[in-house]
């Protein structure tokens, strides 16, 4: 069959399509549709999946002379999905978030009115709170896949929650020795990761390098950060420079993290969801730092479950700094309150959301 996926913008969108084709794949051929200045034109090729493009941008929420433009440039989008979707028949899309879903689903909902095609249109929605794009994508939509039950109250009996999928390379991870080995880490040490998400977090990065840099770590602490690529060489200081006998190990990105999941016992990072979906799948405690400026506060909200649940800490983004990081992370290395946190992180994917996406594809294409 033929699957198209379409998405992008961020990790969060992509890396949760990846991983529902990379298990079509033997059974699929497959096909990405995103914007061709966005992260999709990098991440989707790398992954070996062929991407086309479409004119496409962000949704505005009030009306202006820009709404105008945006309106005139996906319009165009739809026309030109129109064009790629008639000429690929997909058997299923699915449209993962990001604005670039809007022209492509609403293309094919107009194709299939023209009888032109007969797919099936499935929306993942990862989030708590739904975006903008997908709120407005709800009556185009035949299914919507979510991780959040209160997702449910946007998208009615079009719902199922399913849970985040999570790549291959993630659900069997590495052994600790060789992957602490790989990325020049000690296996014996307690490894705190820190990653600001695909695109780098400042105000993470500054409060590690207070960290290292102004605080002697326990000896049996190391640090693998991972800056995000605008702020690698800013964030070199931290190496040269380490206080006492820091252990810090800098990589600006890492297409697959799951050497990084297999040595890490604590995650400090963003709360989006595709990385929650991870952390939960991964079963490892976190520190969240969740992006203050997110559309519609939907980072605060992602990690309010993982925070009712008992899975992580969260600090506030103004309130994060070298200080604040220490002490929460002394918090959560406490001997009973790590192990609290580790068992509530490992009880949050009782189930495979893969599986679940899986057997509802089936029964979609089944009708």
């Amino acid at each position: 069959m033929n699957v198209t996926f379409t998405g992008g913008g961020t990790g969060g969108h992509l890396y949760p399509a990846i991983a529902i084709a990379d298990a079509l794949a033997t059974r699929a051929n497959i096909r990405f549709i995103g914007a061709s200045d966005r992260l999709e034109a990098k991440i989707v090729p790398a992954a070996g999946y062929e991407v086309d493009f479409v004119p496409s941008r962000p949704l505005e929420r009030n009306a202006s002379l820009k709404s105008i433009a945006t309106a005139a440039v996906n319009g165009y989008g739809v026309l030109v999905a129109m064009k790629l979707l008639s000429q690929r028949k997909p058997d299923l899309l699915i449209a993962t978030g990001g604005y670039v879903c809007f022209p492509v689903v609403v293309a094919a909902k107009i194709l299939r009115a023209l009888g032109i095609l007969r797919c099936p249109i499935a929306l993942l929605e990862i989030n708590a709170y739904p975006g903008l794009t997908n709120r407005l994508l709800a009556p185009f939509v035949d299914e919507v896949w979510g991780a959040f039950a209160s997702a449910a109250a946007v998208f009615a009996e079009k719902y199922q929650q399913t849970g985040i999928p999570v790549r291959a390379s993630l659900r069997c991870l590495p052994d600790r020795t060789d992957a602490a080995k790989w990325l020049g880490l000690d296996p014996k040490r307690r490894t705190i990761l820190a990653m600001g998400g695909s695109q780098g977090a400042r105000s993470i990065n500054d409060s590690v390098a207070a960290l290292i840099t102004r605080r002697a770590l326990p000896d049996d602490w190391q640090v693998l950060h991972v800056s995000g690529e605008r702020d690698y060489e800013y964030m070199k200081a931290e190496e040269r420079s380490p206080l006492g006998n820091n252990k810090i190990v800098l990589v600006p990105y890492l297409n697959e993290l799951a050497e990084a999941y297999a040595v890490s016992d604590m995650v400090v990072a963003r709360a989006g969801a595709s990385t929650l979906g991870e952390l939960a799948a991964m079963g490892i405690p976190s520190i969240l730092v969740p992006y203050p400026f997110a559309a519609d506060d939907h980072q605060n909200v992602n990690a309010k479950a993982f925070i009712d649940a008992g899975a992580a800490l969260v600090i506030d983004d103004e309130a994060l700094d070298g200080d604040q990081l220490w002490w929460t992370l002394r918090e959560a290395f406490e001997p009973a309150r790590y192990e609290s946190l580790r068992a509530a992180a490992r009880s949050l994917a009782p189930h495979d959301a893969l599986e679940a996406i899986l057997a509802r594809i089936d029964e979609r294409l089944g009708k």
